[in-house]
């Protein structure tokens, strides 16, 4: 890929293109929340939410939160508490949520998804973060495998779909260092 590739914070020009991607990404599974969810999502992070940029485009995007282990959002509500309840545990929570991690269709299968989670675990070890969780949605959870990511089996996200699987992954210094394709 010729064009430069760029991650950076989300900026408020870049909600137009985050809710387009998200719509196309999650809408033909029920899953797609809108622009009040997703920007209630990023204000509740900042610091743990991104673009990427291939040239001067936005060609995707990842939004992250501090949640307990084995929590999640509700894709029916905005973000309110999540943020402040994981840094109110005792002991603080150390896990960090990838909520959305979305690549525009055109530029699917280009290794630009591993850009982004490299960026997300270089930030979570930065924070201090123990693991990373997620939400396999529609059948992707051999593809969150692969990337180090291991299903726990007893806990069932509601409203994320019939598949919907939970996982996590330690943020372990020797996954710092993974090359990107």
């Amino acid at each position: 890929m010729s064009d430069d590739i760029r991650i950076r914070h989300i900026a408020e020009a870049d909600w137009d293109a985050i809710v387009a991607m998200e719509s196309r990404a999650y809408a033909g599974l029920g899953l797609s929340e809108g622009r009040a969810a997703l920007r209630s999502r990023a204000d509740a992070s900042p610091s743990t939410c991104f673009v990427l940029d291939v040239g001067a485009r936005p060609a995707g995007y990842l939004l992250a939160l501090p949640y307990p282990a084995f929590r999640y959002p509700d894709l029916q509500r905005v973000e309110e508490t999540a943020a402040e309840e994981a840094a109110a545990s005792s002991p603080p929570s150390r896990n960090l949520h990838l909520h959305d991690l979305v690549i525009t269709e055109r530029l699917r299968g280009r290794g630009l998804a591993h850009h982004l989670l490299n960026h997300l675990t270089l930030t979570a070890s930065s924070r201090e973060d123990e693991r990373i969780s997620l939400i396999a949605v529609g059948r992707t959870e051999p593809f969150w495998s692969a990337r180090g990511f291991t299903a726990h089996p007893g806990i069932s996200p509601g409203g994320y779909g019939t598949h919907a699987v939970y996982m996590s992954k330690a943020t372990k210094r020797a996954d710092l260092l993974v090359p990107c394709p």
